[in-house]
């Protein structure tokens, strides 16, 4: 499948997650069973969480929302976020992880 938690796509790349919602703020802590681990601040109430994570990767990327997709996981820890029009190496030097892609 991957070699690591952010991989290319064709028409972008994939982030792989691993979410811990209700935490004092969201931000990367590192890697957990092979996914970026992303504690994120809102509850996992009402798609909140889901808003929260594109909200943050948005900024974070500087892409707009609609650029971004949850596309698998809505309900779940176990996410996986697609970017569209950016690579896996633009994403992790975004994020400051060249070495997770």
């Amino acid at each position: 499948m991957s070699e690591g938690p952010i991989f290319d796509t064709a028409d972008g790349c994939t982030i792989l997650l691993h979410v811990v919602p209700r935490a004092s703020n969201t931000k990367l802590v590192g890697l957990y069973d092979g996914r970026l681990k992303l504690q994120v601040a809102a509850p996992p109430v009402d798609g909140a969480a889901n808003q929260a994570i594109l909200k943050f990767f948005a900024k974070r990327l500087g892409v707009r929302q609609d650029q971004l997709e949850i596309a698998s996981g809505q309900n779940g820890k176990r996410k996986s976020v697609k970017v569209t029009a950016k690579s896996a190496a633009q994403v992790a030097s975004a994020l400051g992880l060249e070495s997770a892609t």
